[in-house]
């Protein structure tokens, strides 16, 4: 059994690339960052390496800071340069750890604009780069919530191509400019729990049936509401979330506490969530009361009561299934093994 983190983000990267960023929005036209590999390695195996290893992870599913992906700053021009820079970055670090982290790419969106530049993005990432799906985010405004609703057709020319692609994309927010809303205690579980509602309220799954969303952070409040949208379900009279939404919709356990976590397992069933643990992300402390680190989820799931059979749906066998393109990814990672194996001996 592979342990199989599908929440990683790239919050160690090298100074220069904020560098970069920072003469991009103050309209210097730079070219990209020059990062060497070294300072690739450094960054990688300093922190999200270390980390991964001690804490008993295989693979991470690998995308840009997803805090700095800022949709709402600069022109849709420099969202396109600023997300191509970030997947390209991501990119080495996968050519570079070909058997510890596989790509998700950021899309260029921006407030207002078509999505014409965030298909050929995909597109590029996943053909050429050989990644294995996306982040969206719902709210490129950065806290104003100025975009349509998930369901509306403005989205449909990116459902369309990942579902030629087979991919899946997660919902999440960047930063937020609004300061009602802190960017990971507010803003993020907002953006998690709104788009749940917003599936429930539309008809999205009957239209795009092998559409694949992954709602990060536990799913924001949906799991410790539960009777609530089953609730809201019924008087709006859309179909049972079974039916309507949860053969579509996962959720990932970044949750920091055990109690969310048993809820979480109990509420959900368990093929619909993703093991994941944003680590290196939004909550980076220890834990005054259990002496762990909060982002250490991998713990929480071992002490589940769960059969062997359970526990490898929740760490391997769910996430290939939401990410398809990823088990090619594994065979070529086992045969890369295999292959070392046999040279030893």
């Amino acid at each position: 059994m592979r342990i199989i983190d599908c929440h990683g983000h790239y919050t160690t990267a090298p100074p220069a690339l904020q560098k970069y960023r920072e003469a991009q929005l103050a309209g210097k036209n730079p070219s990209p960052p020059s990062i060497g590999d070294e300072a690739i390695r450094t960054s990688i195996e300093t922190q999200q390496l270390r980390l991964q290893r001690e804490r008993g992870g295989d693979i991470t599913l690998f995308s840009p800071r997803a805090s700095a992906m800022g949709h709402h700053q600069g022109s849709e021009e420099i969202a396109i340069a600023w997300s191509r820079v970030c997947n390209d970055l991501i990119a080495r670090v996968v050519d570079l750890y070909p058997d510890n982290f596989v790509g998700v790419c950021q899309l260029p969106q921006f407030p207002g604009a078509p999505l014409d530049s965030s298909v050929a993005e995909l597109r590029r990432c996943v053909d050429e780069l050989g990644f294995v799906g996306c982040n969206l985010s719902p709210d490129p405004s950065g806290g104003h919530w100025s975009s349509p609703p998930l369901t509306d057709r403005y989205w449909y020319r990116l459902y369309e191509e990942m579902v030629r692609l087979d991919v899946p994309a997660m919902i999440h927010v960047s930063a937020s400019c609004n300061p009602v809303f802190h960017a990971t205690g507010a803003h993020y579980i907002n953006d998690d729990t709104t788009a749940f509602m917003q599936l429930i309220e539309g008809d999205l799954f009957k239209d795009f049936p092998t559409l694949r969303l992954i709602i990060p952070h536990g799913g924001g409040a949906v799991p410790y509401h539960w009777g609530r949208y089953r609730g809201l379900a019924d008087m709006l009279k859309r179909p049972a979330l079974s039916e309507h939404v949860m053969r579509n919709v996962f959720f990932d356990t970044c949750v920091y506490h055990q109690p969310g976590i048993d809820l979480l397992a109990r509420v959900i069933p368990l093929e619909n969530i993703l093991f994941g643990s944003e680590m290196i992300g939004a909550v980076r402390g220890i834990d005054p009361e259990t002496q762990h680190y909060f982002d250490d989820t991998k713990r929480y799931i071992d002490a589940l009561p769960l059969s062997d059979a359970q526990r490898a749906l929740l760490f391997e066998g769910n996430a290939r299934r939401v990410y398809p393109r990823l088990n090619a990814r594994l065979a070529r990672i086992d045969a890369r093994l295999s292959q070392k194996e046999t040279f030893r001996t």
